[in-house]
């Protein structure tokens, strides 16, 4: 199948996923009876946006038809798609195969700043979410990173096809979820480069979890949240998991989870690591 082909499609399960989720009373519409269809009907959507039922249709089933960025954006808000929804929407127009000009290595500034961040837990992602440099705090927290080898040397690997991990994360399966939703966010522009498609059948092969909700198309910008950690030798652990934007280098992201106040677990995991 052309590219072109490809990304009509996946505009259309991502606009037929977004409309399933929507039950009718978030949009102020009346739920009726004899309602076959989870979420919207196609109709109901066209009305919101403004658009005819029969372009809609189109939009949806991946025809060949033109839909300008200002029509998109109405669809999305009919929708109830949240920024990165929307950004989304609009990346799913282009064949997915942008050029990133991403270092091969975590430049020295970077690797200098996990150091500093220590005893916190960090380290670098690159474009497709695989790690490229990481802290002696992370090791410790995650011990198996150094062993991996690519393409499984990736945080989406780790997540989903690491039965170990969902031990070490306390509430695994909200994690990986909300992680999922912010992956596809943040590389809609390359999901169909060679790296990203074999990541993904692996994955999909791989995690049953990853196979099922990968289809679901959820999208999320990044979150401040707080992570726990279950470990084998320092316990309980809690962090404030931040993510950082290297401007000199936009393609590479520096993930931090950083101490809470008033909390010792970064201190506890430094010290413990030796009873492992």
């Amino acid at each position: 199948m052309s590219g072109g082909a490809d990304h009509r499609r996946e505009l259309a399960a991502f606009l037929r996923a977004r409309r399933e989720a929507i039950r009718p009373e978030q949009v102020g519409l009346p739920v009726g009876r004899g309602r076959r269809t989870p979420g919207l009907r196609r109709e109901e959507v066209a009305l919101l946006a403004g658009v005819s039922v029969t372009w809609y249709t189109w939009l949806e089933q991946g025809r060949r038809i033109n839909a300008s960025d200002d029509v998109l954006l109405a669809i999305g808000r009919a929708l109830r798609l949240d920024e990165a929804g929307q950004d989304h929407l609009l990346a799913l127009t282009d064949p997915g195969t942008a050029d990133v000009d991403a270092p091969a290595e975590a430049p020295s500034a970077l690797t200098r700043l996990l150091d500093s961040l220590m005893p916190a837990p960090a380290y670098v992602l690159g474009p497709r979410w695989e790690f490229v440099a990481w802290n002696t705090a992370q090791e410790r927290l995650y011990p198996r990173i150094v062993e991996l080898e690519p393409p499984r040397r990736n945080l989406l690997w780790v997540l989903f096809a690491d039965p170990a991990t969902r031990e070490l994360i306390i509430d695994w399966d909200i994690h990986a979820r909300q992680a999922l939703a912010e992956f596809r966010s943040a590389t809609s522009a390359i999901r169909h480069d060679a790296a990203m498609t074999e990541l993904i059948d692996l994955l999909c092969e791989e995690s049953a979890e990853f196979a099922a909700w990968w289809p679901e198309h959820d999208v999320s910008g990044f979150e401040t949240r707080l992570r726990r950690f279950q470990h084998p030798a320092a316990g309980e652990l809690t962090f404030e998991y931040q993510q950082l934007a290297p401007v000199e280098w936009p393609s590479l992201r520096v993930v931090a989870q950083l101490p809470v106040p008033d909390d010792d677990s970064a201190e506890r995991l430094s010290v413990r690591h030796y009873l492992v």
